[in-house]
């Protein structure tokens, strides 16, 4: 009788299964026809490909959801479930992600220019290679997050929640990270001239051969923070905290570089700034 019980119950699970599958092909259909979709459940459904513009996702389920190459501009996709859902080279420029659920998402090498995430949770998120200029992130959570060599020009990091995220090579320059927190992160040949970082946290952060010239690092903690060959030109480091005199001789700044009373940094080179 127990073997019957258990078949019966596995059963009806796989029913289950099958009826929520059906349910969001019917969701699926509904929002191809319409271009728009709130609170519609497409969990797990494939959408390769799809071109529509300004769509409504509002509060939908697109979790484990395959979007691969999707053209979505203006899209809205607020408090909308992306866990784990594949976006690699999606065209989401200009779109709203707010308070969007996307632990685990794909988006490597997605065109999400312009957009907003901000308060969306993004930990362990993929964005490798995406363009992210003037994009919006202020208040996420990025923890343990994958931004290598993103184009991030004019972002907004503020407040957000950055420890172990990978910014190896990512042009970040003009960026606002006022407020937030990078212990344990690599910034490692990031190009972040001109941004700033008032009042963040670089505990045991990585900036090798990295470019902060004329940047704002007033109010920042920077304390075991690997800099050799780090650019800081014209950086204003005058109340940061953490310094090491030992770590700034492995660093490089001008006339211009501004540090604390009794530090000082060798004048950049060729030969400093670049690898041997």
């Amino acid at each position: 009788m127990r073997h019957v019980t258990i078949f019966t119950m596995t059963a009806g699970f796989g029913f289950l299964s099958l009826l929520v599958l059906a349910s969001a092909q019917e969701d699926r259909q509904k929002f191809l026809d319409q271009q728009t979709c709130p609170s519609c459940d497409l969990y797990a459904v494939e959408m390769r490909s799809i071109d529509i513009k300004g769509a409504d996702l509002t509060d939908a389920n697109l979790r484990e959801a395959d979007l691969k190459d999707a053209v979505l501009p203006g899209a809205i996709f607020i408090d909308t479930d992306l866990r784990r859902t594949e976006m690699e080279n999606v065209d989401v420029s200009g779109s709203d992600f707010t308070d969007a659920k996307m632990r685990g998402v794909d988006l490597e090498k997605a065109n999400a220019a312009k957009s907003r995430f901000v308060s969306a949770d993004l930990r362990d998120s993929d964005f490798e290679k995406a363009v992210l200029t003037e994009a919006n992130f202020h208040g996420a959570d990025l923890r343990s997050g994958m931004m290598r060599r993103v184009e991030a020009q004019g972002a907004t990091f503020s407040d957000t929640k950055m420890d172990f995220i990978d910014l190896q090579r990512a042009n970040i320059a003009g960026a606002n990270f006022n407020d937030s927190r990078l212990p344990y992160s690599d910034l490692s040949r990031v190009n972040a001239s001109g941004a700033s970082f008032e009042n963040v946290d670089f505990s045991w952060a990585r900036m090798s051969s990295a470019d902060f010239s004329g940047t704002n690092l007033n109010g920042s903690d920077l304390s075991s923070v690997l800099m050799r060959r780090t650019n800081f030109a014209g950086a204003d480091l005058s109340e940061a905290s953490g310094l090491d005199q030992k770590r700034l001789d492995l660093a490089c700044g001008d006339d211009k570089t501004k540090l604390p009373s009794g530090y000082s940094i060798p004048v950049c080179t060729e030969y400093r700034i670049h690898d041997q």
